[in-house]
């Protein structure tokens, strides 16, 4: 999805449409989610931009979309840009050194009770 959407119009209050264009980019993102992944991937990953316009956009989180939406109408901007592209993805492997991390013995004297007679 790459798209301009007009933070003004006749008839819509702001706050109707901003709801209605968090809503478009939600179902979005839901419809990409539930394509059938590539065989041997396993999740689906968004690579995001938003700015005002495409030239000035830049990269964000997708959980930062709604926030950046409402700091866009907090701007007063009459139009931002959005960018939404899915891309599968495979979990990376634990490293072996996390991993051991992980398992850590447990200190013994953190159980101990201080008050012991």
């Amino acid at each position: 999805m790459k798209k301009i959407f007009a933070l003004t119009h006749a008839k819509l209050k702001p706050a109707r449409l901003v709801d209605s264009i968090k809503h478009d980019i939600k179902k979005y993102i839901n419809r990409e989610r539930s394509k059938p992944l590539p065989e041997g991937m396993d999740y689906w990953a968004f690579d995001c931009r938003f700015g005002a316009s495409e030239d000035v956009a830049e990269e964000i989180y997708p959980s930062e979309i709604n926030k950046r939406i409402d700091a866009a109408v907090e701007q007063e901007l009459t139009e931002f840009y959005i960018e939404v592209l899915s891309r599968s993805e495979n979990h990376k492997p634990r490293p072996v050194e996390a991993a051991a991390e992980g398992d850590a013995e447990i200190d013994d004297d953190f159980f101990e009770d201080d008050d012991e007679d």
